[in-house]
């Protein structure tokens, strides 16, 4: 009697990431940087597909955001390691700097406060009256603005897909079309299980993006928040409208939000395009107004900080899907800034999702939330709040999340 083949033995690494997102990837790189092993599972069967591969492909300075907290220090530090890695994998970028407008003088405060807190972060910002601005923006209107020069735009596509190679060439693996069903705790490691076999991990990094409250449950933890996603709608500019923009141009923000705003960018290919809004998605990939998932929906729209959140910016709400359904109302808000720009100028140029978190009380998680589940060997690190600028700053996310699992500091690539 033949005696049955003996199973292969489970795939083991010091690290497995889960997503192969910009902040995965990062995260990936700098374990295998240190030569530990690492898995990364990515469940499309591309990296970079939802937040990295959908968004305004900006360089960010680090000015918006409160002095002290993690989007400040790790922006910043992005911001210039972003440029720095784009030289030195010949990848396309651009320094163009960008204008942060007032079009109203109840704008001015909010501007004050900004340039303050560009100050406080270390972030280079330049004051300029209208005619100042017109200098770096000829055709902008505005009664004030701040010019931020280390601002630019990059392809955050790219740079993940390079990051990919590079754990490779390390050692590391990076597994697409691979979705992850679940994730046991043991003493000394992780089981994360998936749709083709289990992996070990000695340690897990979850960078879930939309999904990331939900494998937190799956792995037992509580996340104290749930992911709402907020699509972001982009109108492109003909040639002649895109004559109008020479780099970036921003409103300035409203504080009640974690969204920058409709703003108009002159990306790397040399087209122009204005977004995005901030409209509710009716899925957690929901690009489109048809992209629908009832479960996902309801799970939203039943949620206490989803109600709480409507009661209290309602007229806000409206106001964005306004702009989402009528592209006369969203050339009203460009034209805010660009009074030359016309509704016959805009075709739509594509959408990005938000995965946002938002505590059961209605509020915002306006910083990066990280949630630890144990400490050494069995622990489980998850990504739950990382939006924009987590592109920009990935790279030392990826660091500190290395830092927060092994205790090992890494400095910048050089």
């Amino acid at each position: 009697m033949t005696a049955p083949a003996a199973l292969p033995p489970t795939p083991r690494a010091d690290v497995v990431v889960v997503g192969g997102g910009i902040v995965g990837l990062a995260t990936a790189h700098a374990v295998a940087r240190t030569g530990r092993s690492v898995v990364v599972l990515e469940r499309e069967h591309r990296l970079a597909a939802h937040q990295t591969g959908n968004n305004s492909n900006v360089i960010h300075s680090g000015l918006y955001y409160a002095p002290g907290g993690a989007k400040a220090r790790l922006a910043v530090a992005g911001c210039a390691e972003t440029v720095a890695f784009c030289r030195a994998h010949d990848l396309p970028h651009r320094v163009t700097g960008k204008l942060v407008v007032a079009t109203g003088p109840e704008e001015l405060p909010r501007m004050a406060e900004l340039a303050r807190r560009g100050k406080a972060n270390g972030v280079e910002a330049h004051e300029l009256d209208a005619e100042g601005m017109r200098v770096h923006e000829p055709h902008v209107r505005g009664i004030a603005a701040l010019y931020v020069p280390s601002t630019g735009v990059c392809d955050y596509g790219r740079i993940a897909e390079t990051l990919g190679v590079l754990v490779v060439k390390e050692g590391g693996e990076v597994h697409t079309g691979r979705a992850v069903t679940g994730i046991a705790r043991r003493r000394a490691d992780v089981v994360v299980r998936t749709d083709t076999g289990d992996v070990l991990g000695r340690q897990v990094v979850v960078c879930g993006g939309l999904r990331s409250d939900e494998l937190a449950r799956a792995a037992g933890a509580d996340p104290g928040v749930r992911i709402v996603p907020f699509r972001g709608e982009y109108a492109g500019f003909s040639e002649s409208a895109a004559e109008l923009v020479k780099g970036l141009i921003y409103p300035v923000p409203d504080p009640a939000f974690p969204f920058l705003g409709v703003h108009a960018t002159r990306g790397i290919d040399g087209h122009v395009h204005a977004g995005p809004n901030a409209v509710l998605a009716l899925a957690r990939e929901g690009y489109s107004w048809g992209a629908v998932k009832p479960k996902e929906l309801l799970g939203s729209l039943a949620y206490s900080g989803t109600i709480v959140l409507a009661r209290k910016h309602w007229r806000y709400g409206l106001g964005e899907v306004r702009r989402s359904l009528s592209p006369k109302a969203m050339v009203r808000r460009i034209q805010r800034m660009l009074p030359e720009v016309r509704v016959e100028d805009l075709s739509p140029a594509g959408a990005g999702v938000r995965a946002q978190a938002v505590r059961p009380d209605g509020s915002l998680v306006d910083d990066f939330l990280f949630v630890e589940q144990g400490s050494g060997d069995g622990a489980i690190l998850h990504v739950l709040n990382a939006p924009s600028p987590a592109a920009t700053a990935a790279l030392p996310i990826g660091r500190e999340i290395l830092e927060r699992l092994t205790g090992e500091k890494l400095g910048p690539l050089s």
